[in-house]
């Protein structure tokens, strides 16, 4: 694709005021960039970009633009820097390799199968396993004892995606510690972000966090190593694998395309992807909506309706698949939840060809490509109108969704390189959300102010409630005394 535009039409981002050398790094919190990010996004809009150090950025957030680099004929997924430091314990899985790879296309063609809605209704009895086991852990709480939201949600969802996609169990929540697959995962998420911000002569500095690093890597690879060895010995045994989950595909799945198989080591790198992505993003959507029914207990109240209408009030009753997908105002609780707070904040792209212009005024280079500011997208008020900062589920009606423009909601990533497992995280978390609110009352005891955590997604950091029985279910305890 040519560009027509001439120098003298165009204009140049718009940017902060820089610093001598510096530019702008100090106008980005290193350790937690996205607040900052989004402030600049906001004030900034629809367009601006940063001088960090030795490289440039730019970041998108105006509905307008981002319509535009959704255009999968003019743009495609960039492996930015934060993510290509990821490559050093996730390789070329789906979330970090570049789109060109052959091991994209060929896993992407070979585990979509994996996220079929058939597939799903063979995952949901393994989620309910899990859901329940959160659930009794909070039942079991003593009168004013305080739970931690966000690492029982880790638990939930990293116990969730070990059984479903691997048919291995983590246990978490028979652990007082989080598994030590967590403990060097979160670690070497936390370093890839710290390298990704980090100058050349800092970098060489940190030999403690580069040993670290490695051991953790390490740790990481020869868990997922020991999984597959297991599963292919019980392979051998058995004469076939009876398992169609997530493991047993890469295992035995061939690509239509080339008749090819994954090799070993884009296996592992496979495993490593879907144990961080499939369970960062939505122990973050589960925390945090907690967090906003908290704070709105009009929608709270609407959601209990919602949840003992369809799954009803008993405590010995637990939801089917069909319930869990008739529970539509719960499903838009999690939809604006994202909305509000994208657990995966921001996504890049980059031009197909050299360069490419947008909005008719603004250059982008293949290079540098552009950061779509996902959390600043979402609260555009082009799109979202007036109460765009607040937390208002209806936002996801049925009328509302058909009426919104597609791209101006983008909390899965874009197109072809949207996230596989979207369906079956949403799946999961409609399931935890219907359980929790059909048989607890939530407490917000302590007056919690939302503070983030940032590492390669958000969440609420040391957000602690109480629970307690629904008045329902203990009237029935009490009736069967």
């Amino acid at each position: 694709m040519v560009e027509h535009e001439t120098s003298a039409e165009l204009e140049p981002i718009p940017q902060p005021p820089t610093k001598p050398i510096v530019g702008n790094l100090f106008d980005v919190d290193r350790g937690a960039p996205l607040e900052d990010i989004v402030r600049l996004a906001n004030e900034y809009r629809p367009i601006f970009r940063l001088s960090l150090g030795s490289r440039e950025a730019v970041f998108v957030s105006g509905f307008e633009l981002v319509d535009e680099l959704c255009d999968m004929r003019r743009f495609d997924k960039l492996v930015g820097r934060g993510l290509t430091e990821v490559r050093a314990f996730a390789g070329d899985g789906l979330f970090t390799s570049h789109t060109e790879e052959p091991n994209w296309q060929k896993a992407h063609r070979i585990l979509l199968p994996a996220f079929s809605q058939d597939a799903m209704r063979q995952y949901f009895p393994m989620m309910l396993d899990i859901a329940m086991q959160l659930v009794k852990k909070w039942e079991r709480l003593n009168r004013g004892e305080a739970t931690d939201v966000t690492p029982d949600m880790t638990r939930l969802t990293l116990d969730t995606i070990g059984l479903c996609g691997f048919n291995y169990r983590f246990n978490s929540f028979y652990r007082e510690r989080p598994h030590p697959f967590v403990e060097a995962m979160t670690r070497c998420l936390s370093e890839s972000m710290q390298r990704a911000g980090r100058l050349r002569i800092q970098e060489r500095a940190a030999v403690r966090e580069a040993r670290q690093f490695d051991a953790d890597v390490a740790s990481m690879n020869e868990l997922v190593d020991r999984i597959v060895k297991e599963r292919r010995a019980e392979m051998e045994r058995t004469g076939s694998d009876p398992r169609p989950d997530l493991l047993g595909r890469m295992l035995t799945g061939v690509d239509p395309q080339s008749g090819e198989r994954l090799d070993d080591v884009n296996i592992r790198y496979q495993i490593i992807t879907f144990l961080i992505a499939g369970h960062e993003t939505t122990s973050g959507l589960l925390s945090f909506s907690l967090y906003l029914l908290l704070h709105h207990p009009e929608v709270l109240s609407r959601a209990y309706a919602e949840v003992d209408s369809v799954l009803g009030t008993e405590s010995d009753v637990t939801p089917t698949y069909g319930q869990v997908h008739q529970l539509r105002y719960v499903s838009q609780i999690l939809h604006e939840t994202l909305r509000l707070y994208p657990t995966a904040p921001a996504f890049s792209v980059h031009p197909l060809e050299a360069t490419a212009v947008i909005g008719g005024r603004y250059r982008l280079t293949r290079e540098r490509g552009a950061t779509i500011v996902t959390a600043a997208l979402h609260r555009d008020p082009s799109v979202w109108g007036s109460d765009a900062g607040e937390f208002n589920p209806d936002h996801f009606s049925p009328e509302a969704a058909q009426q919104r423009p597609a791209n101006a909601y983008k909390p899965f990533g874009n197109g072809q390189r949207a996230c596989i497992g979207r369906q079956f995280a949403l799946l999961e978390a409609s399931l935890v959300l219907g359980l929790i609110l059909q048989r607890l009352e939530l407490v917000d005891h302590d007056h919690y102010e939302l503070r983030i955590k940032e590492t390669l997604t958000i969440k609420p950091d040391d957000f602690r409630i109480q629970v307690k029985k629904r008045a329902h279910l203990r009237a029935l305890q009490g009736a069967t005394a």
